[in-house]
């Protein structure tokens, strides 16, 4: 019994001098503010991106259309998806917004939302391409023009096709905003370790960083399997 109470005691102890002593908490909870405002402009702005190129590759593999267009976004994916990302946020805070006095907030959430914006366009496009051409011509047929077709009758097909896959993606961008603590950002992880550089122990501060990033992915993971049952239910009607 004496070492169940021991136990727990210890267990306290961690605890408290871990996070509750020096208000040593806050620092986490910074860090999770940061890593949710880089991660939330990052996924808005891959799936702008991700769309846009995702329609003109699309439009280009059907039509033929938007030849240049089109071998801009192959360049455009073609070096993002074969660098890493962390060349690529070193490469925009060192190189490219050396001289500005941006927010890294921006500068992280550019970065991000430039790589997921790759992903995300493939996967969008795979969308695309899985739906049958006839949807495409019953469309014409009923005089929609090819932005109308897109949007009223292929986009909403593709978008539930894919959109497992899209919170795959923003799940993987969530965890990979990790790194911004390489351009001197204090987000969740970088926090865990200043925590762990006052008390040195590395494991209460990672412990938690871990079970944070966990619940994120599970509160995300749980509004996916919602909005598919939704999707599924409509489906049916």
């Amino acid at each position: 019994m004496d070492k169940i109470v021991g136990f727990f005691k210890n267990l306290a102890d961690g605890f408290y001098f871990n996070f509750i002593e020096d208000d040593r908490y806050i620092w986490l909870l910074q860090g999770l503010q940061t890593t949710l405002e880089i991660t939330i402009f990052a996924v808005i702005l891959g799936i702008i991106i991700g769309f846009i190129v995702a329609i003109i590759r699309s439009a280009h593999d059907k039509t033929g259309k938007f030849k240049v267009l089109n071998i801009i976004c192959r360049v455009y994916l073609t070096v993002i998806r074969g660098t890493p990302t962390m060349i690529q946020i070193l490469f925009m805070s060192l190189v490219v917004f050396r001289a500005v006095p941006l927010n890294k907030v921006i500068v992280g959430g550019l970065s991000f939302g430039i790589n997921s914006g790759a992903y995300v366009a493939e996967i969008v496009r795979s969308g695309i391409m899985s739906i049958d051409q006839g949807q495409t011509e019953a469309g014409r047929s009923l005089g929609l023009n090819y932005s109308q077709t897109m949007r009223l009758i292929i986009m909403p097909q593709a978008f539930k096709n894919v959109l497992p896959a899209l919170v795959n993606e923003f799940i993987v961008l969530i965890k990979e905003t990790s790194i911004v603590g390489y351009i001197g950002m204090m987000d969740l992880t970088k926090s865990a370790m200043l925590i762990q550089s006052r008390t040195y122990d590395a494991t209460w501060p990672l412990v938690a960083a871990a079970a944070i990033y966990l619940a994120l992915v599970l509160v995300l993971t749980y509004l996916m399997n919602k909005l598919e049952r939704r999707l599924r239910t409509n489906e049916r009607k």
